[in-house]
């Protein structure tokens, strides 16, 4: 394998691994709000943008143009110096702050080609006029430019317009190296810095122009500069001073104010050694950069699956809670109070009818009959009154067990970012009191169904033809206090054991509970259901982080790997 095979075949391992990585990082989402997330969200977005607007380009076409992107603060003269270096006016200086238009990048007209909609910054639109869209990057082909080399003109850093901010520190990230324009009175803003260190922090290559200096303050801000740059990771940053001069009626600076710089630059574009040099120092320092920023990020997803397991573990404590909570409170008795209680014993005459049931007497059954033959209405009147406890106690519970997820939620950021997004989570749903009648009636047709299917071999068929409704009346009640400790849960229980006997009376008891506890179980997980359902739409990946590290583990093996080879180290 020659040489050049092998860094053909190096390059394509290594855009396969960027690649690879950018993918993993756009379906690593952090839907959840947690402590630090939003700078992990932002750091996200921005090794997106490094991957998509210039490591991937680049890799991709490392012999394309040298660019260069001129920044810096607000009205440090960067157009200015742009159309003074190019030798006319490609760019218009911001008169009014702020300044809003679209990039400019200015090339010769040979490398055109370099810079189509496929190419650099993909989603920035391509226009061959001044336009105010941020999303558009104005192509100017100069002469002037010596072939290799391409100028952008971008945004204030400091822009007070967002929009110019964003897009600067975009364009900014895109570049092979960053002009940094400043001048005496603005070269110690802070803003400015902060992306210089990230510049320095990911090895970009970073020239400083300061411009349009009085020749008495060239000597006090530059060693004051230096010594910036030095403490900075920046010692090694040409500087170069443009001194404070007229400006012409085309808006550029005499050519012997830039000679410097115009000089530097075109020798950087005709010499191969160099041009490389600075492409390799920058694009390498961008890889290694999102290779070790992938890692904090592959982090804060791993807490999200955290987050969101904590989520679903407060909504199945919840409901838990609350199905045993129903379980109690539908089978200790609380029911047979109120209306159910003076319903029941209009029907049954509770007194009467244990006095009856005490006495043992073998017409024990006729006597039964005549307390509950010829009611329906009354038996009809237990069973509305039955229906209207439990949907009650049925909407109480869900009520109070969705208020509580609720208040646990908002004790938890990612918690209360869900909330916010869903409303009406907190409350029982709009539905819940009609899916509840309709689960109490449809038990009620279960207990009836088991009292008629009980009923079908006995000997007092006639009596069953005219008392399973009141059979069922008195199976509810039973069923809905368990303990029999009271007369009128007592009357009914003894009620079932005097027609079917001990053993069958207290099965079918104990299956009108498993089937009224089945309902109600249902009716919870329905309500349950609406938290999963919000839970289960977060684009949370349990094996995005894994698949992080592992993406960002190749890159760094693949350069690693390159270096190697090439006898160079590593960081």
């Amino acid at each position: 394998m020659t040489a050049s095979q092998e860094t053909a075949g190096s390059g394509a391992q290594m855009l396969t691994a960027l690649v690879r990585l950018r993918g993993a990082l756009q379906a690593a989402e952090l839907p959840l709000d947690a402590p630090g997330v939003e700078e992990q969200r932002g750091s996200r977005s921005e090794l997106v943008d490094q991957l998509e607007d210039y490591v991937i380009p680049r890799v991709m076409t490392v012999e394309a143009p040298l660019l260069v992107v001129v920044g810096g603060s607000t009205g440090a003269g960067k157009s200015t110096l742009v159309n003074s270096l190019v030798g006319r006016r490609v760019t218009e200086p911001g008169l009014l702050r702020p300044t809003t238009r679209s990039p400019v990048l200015v090339h010769h007209p040979a490398d055109a080609a370099w810079f189509g909609q496929d190419r650099l910054l993909p989603d920035l639109r391509r226009v061959e006029h001044p336009t105010n869209d941020h999303d558009a990057l104005q192509l100017v082909a100069a002469d002037s430019i010596p072939p290799g080399l391409a100028i952008l003109d971008a945004p204030d850093v400091d822009s007070v317009e967002e929009p110019n901010r964003v897009l600067a520190a975009q364009l900014l990230a895109a570049a092979d190296m960053w002009l940094f324009v400043t001048s005496a009175a603005r070269y110690a803003d802070q803003v400015p810095w902060e992306h210089l260190k990230a510049a320095a922090q990911r090895s970009a290559a970073v020239a400083i122009v300061l411009d349009r200096t009085a020749a008495d303050a060239v000597q006090t801000v530059s060693t004051h500069l230096a010594r910036m740059l030095a403490s900075r990771g920046l010692k090694d940053s040409p500087l170069f001073i443009v001194h404070e001069g007229p400006i012409d009626a085309d808006g550029l600076l005499p050519a012997d104010h830039v000679a410097d710089i115009r000089a530097w630059l075109a020798s950087l574009a005709v010499d191969p050694g160099a041009r490389d040099g600075v492409v390799r120092q920058t694009l390498e320092g961008a890889i290694r950069s999102i290779t070790r920023n992938t890692h904090p990020v592959a982090d804060a997803v791993a807490g999200q699956v955290v987050e969101l397991d904590a989520l679903r573990s407060d909504v199945a404590t919840a409901y838990d809670d609350a199905a045993a909570a129903l379980a109690t409170s539908s089978g200790d008795g609380t029911l047979l109070q109120g209306e159910v209680l003076a319903r029941w014993e209009d029907f049954v005459g509770t007194g009467e009818l244990l006095r009856s049931l005490e006495d043992k007497v073998g017409w024990l059954r006729e006597r039964v009959v005549n307390a509950v033959k010829g009611k329906p209405q009354q038996a009809e009147r237990v069973m509305v009154a039955i229906e209207s406890g439990l949907e009650n106690l049925i909407l109480q519970e869900s009520e109070s067990t969705a208020a509580a997820i609720a208040a646990r939620w908002r004790d938890r950021p990612a918690g209360a970012g869900v909330l916010a997004g869903s409303p009406e989570l907190d409350r029982a749903s709009r539905e819940l009191r009609r899916t509840a009648e309709r689960a109490v009636r449809e038990w009620q047709q279960d207990v009836t169904e088991l009292v008629r299917s009980a009923g079908a071999g006995q000997r007092t068929a006639r009596f069953l033809a005219y008392g399973v409704q009141g059979l069922a009346v008195a199976l509810m009640v039973t069923a809905l206090d368990q303990s029999s400790t009271e007369p009128s849960s007592a009357a009914g229980r003894r009620l079932l054991e005097a027609v079917f006997g001990a053993g069958p009376a207290t099965e079918l008891v104990a299956r009108a509970r498993d089937t009224l506890e089945y309902r109600l179980g249902d009716l919870l997980e329905v309500e349950r259901q609406r938290w999963t359902a919000v839970l289960d739409a977060l684009p949370v990946n349990p094996d995005a982080a894994a698949q992080l590290r592992q993406a960002a583990r190749r890159v760094d093996d693949v350069r690693f790997a390159r270096a190697a080879r090439s006898g160079e180290g590593a960081e």
